[in-house]
């Protein structure tokens, strides 16, 4: 296992960048520490790919450095980094069992027969591949074949880190569930460096202990699911995180209170002191589950019109609208369904503030 130490890289496509604008990695500058679970998230196209492909050394940076515990490993190709790959697609040999497939890399590296043996089975008892290592790969389903692939990458106990580029997108939402589950105990009892990549917040938030969140070529935000969910740092993770994702609306600032469109919500006085006298664009954001609905007038109450009910099963979300925005509260079990008129509260222990997308932290 290692340290992986990301410094100041920055990667374009194009031979001669003049501009940010040229940049598919604009700077990371980043450590993933030995032994983490990390997920790498964000929309297609955020440079999650290309950012896992410079760690692996499938991809030269085109400025900063790849340091392996403080070893620069920036020129070298993936086989000198001693790291494994998972893929989108099953990488195996059809024409292989089980067996021979997960004792390809052992093999590949000259290890003894015994030892080959006892690695092998270890893994497919944790993968569940047991009753299958006498078969051969290619009569298998998709997900059997995936905890192959899988299992090629995990067979291996010296590795510096496994990455993974969006294993179970070929997998149906249910065994997806079961392998994405299996992945966490594998973490929690090999203590390997796993960095996932994934568009899929539920894969992220359920995976990782830290999730790495990624928007246009940059790194926005570092932390634990509930550090993204509660105090997103910046506006693209709160619409990002979450289902539905924050509500904003534009504010300027009146002493403590954001003004948007005519009323006065309250903010938290140290974030509001913050925020005096910052010039740019500024942002007003409330989770829906935080946004509380009333069906009668109230002392510090947005007035707004109902414009739809969305059930979602074990809750409803209500779609109001407010001075040509639309925002989304969250109806708690049992409370009656508005139909017309309603009063928005912001309590100002969840009301964040945003200037120019960035969070105006307290």
């Amino acid at each position: 296992m290692a340290r992986i130490e990301l410094n100041e890289i920055a990667h374009s496509y194009r031979p001669k960048p003049r501009s940010d604008e040229d940049f598919a990695l604009k700077r990371i500058h980043h450590v993933w520490e030995d032994g983490g679970a990390y997920a790498l998230l964000g929309p297609s196209g955020c440079g999650k790919t290309t950012l896992l492909n410079i760690i692996s050394g499938l991809l030269n940076p085109t400025r900063g450095q790849v340091l392996y515990d403080d070893k620069d490993v920036t020129d070298l190709p993936p086989e000198k980094r001693n790291i494994a790959q998972v893929f989108q697609f099953p990488v195996l040999y059809d024409t292989m069992t089980v067996f021979d497939n997960l004792a390809f890399p052992l093999r590949n590296r000259g290890l003894a027969g015994r030892d080959v043996e006892r690695r092998v089975h270890e893994v497919a008892e944790i993968l569940d591949l047991a009753p299958y290592l006498k078969k051969r790969a290619a009569g298998l389903a998709a997900d059997a074949k995936q905890k192959i692939s899988l299992g090629r990458g995990l067979v291996r106990d010296d590795v510096a880190a496994i990455l993974f580029d969006e294993p179970l997108t070929v997998i149906d939402p249910h065994l997806k569930w079961n392998l994405r589950r299996k992945l966490k105990d594998i973490h929690e009892r090999l203590k390997l460096t796993f960095i996932y990549v994934t568009h899929d917040q539920v894969e992220a938030l359920t995976f990782a202990d830290k999730v790495v969140v990624m928007y246009e070529g940059e790194i926005v935000q570092i932390g634990s699911p509930q550090d993204l969910f509660e105090n997103p740092e910046h506006t693209f993770v709160g619409y990002f995180i979450g289902s539905p994702g924050m509500n904003f609306l534009d504010c300027t600032l009146e002493g403590n209170l954001a003004r948007s469109n005519g009323a006065r919500i309250a903010l938290d006085e140290t974030v509001a002191a913050k925020a005096r006298g910052i010039q740019g664009k500024l942002e007003l954001g409330i989770r829906p589950m935080h946004l509380k609905v009333c069906t009668e007038a109230i002392e510090g109450g947005v007035p707004a019109n109902v414009k739809a009910i969305e059930d979602q099963g074990s809750y409803r979300i209500v779609i109001a609208s407010f001075g040509g925005q639309i925002l989304r509260a969250r109806l708690p079990e049992g409370r009656h369904t508005p139909s017309d008129q309603i009063w928005l509260v912001f309590p100002p222990e969840w009301t964040r503030l945003f200037v120019d997308g960035r969070l105006i932290k307290a």
